[in-house]
């Protein structure tokens, strides 16, 4: 059922934003020097690697680390950048990774391929069974500004609380966190 969700909210979401992402990439690409999506290699279910889609708020020179661990992460946004990590439009690429069975709408965020410490306690955890949301209990509960350990434990209290009730709830909160631009550091 959660896949069946996931598929049909997709390509609903996708066919009534088709417009809006068209006129993002453009302005993108009239912005900034480069490709309009960056393409981070992420780690999915079971610890699979897979390449998910954002739109490009950062220079092409910007070092592949979590944006918490750069010293000044301000400089190496674009012009529109900073807009689109407020607004998480810079997110609406992945998409096509819940089109393609990567990614869930619900779940906990998929870790870069080189956050070593947050797969560690991800695995130790079992969370690494899940399949990786564009949002989660975790991100609906300090979004950029918890500590990886905190992050661990809501994304294992989602797993003991998942239901396709309890998924719902969280996107409820997710939009309400994206209107107001709660959690958002960059």
């Amino acid at each position: 059922m959660k896949r069946v969700f996931d598929l049909l909210l997709g390509l609903i979401a996708f066919i009534i934003l088709v417009i809006p992402l068209v006129l993002l990439a453009l302005l993108i690409k009239l912005t900034s020097k480069g490709s309009i999506l960056y393409w981070s290699d992420r780690v999915g279910r079971n610890n699979e690697i897979f390449s998910m889609p954002k739109f490009r708020s950062m220079q092409t020179d910007t070092p592949a680390v979590a944006t918490h661990l750069l010293s000044n992460p301000d400089q190496y946004l674009t012009s529109i950048g900073g807009f689109l990590r407020r607004t998480s439009l810079d997110e609406l690429p992945q998409l096509w990774s819940i089109i393609k069975g990567d990614m869930s709408f619900v779940g906990p965020r998929p870790a870069l391929f080189n956050q070593d410490d947050l797969i560690a306690l991800r695995s130790q955890n079992g969370v690494y069974h899940l399949l990786p949301g564009l949002t989660g209990w975790a991100q609906i509960n300090g979004r950029d500004e918890l500590p990886i350990p905190q992050k661990v434990k809501l994304d294992v209290e989602y797993m003991q609380r998942k239901s396709f009730g309890f998924d719902l709830y969280v996107l409820w909160l997710t939009f309400l966190k994206v209107i107001s631009g709660d959690g958002v550091s960059h």
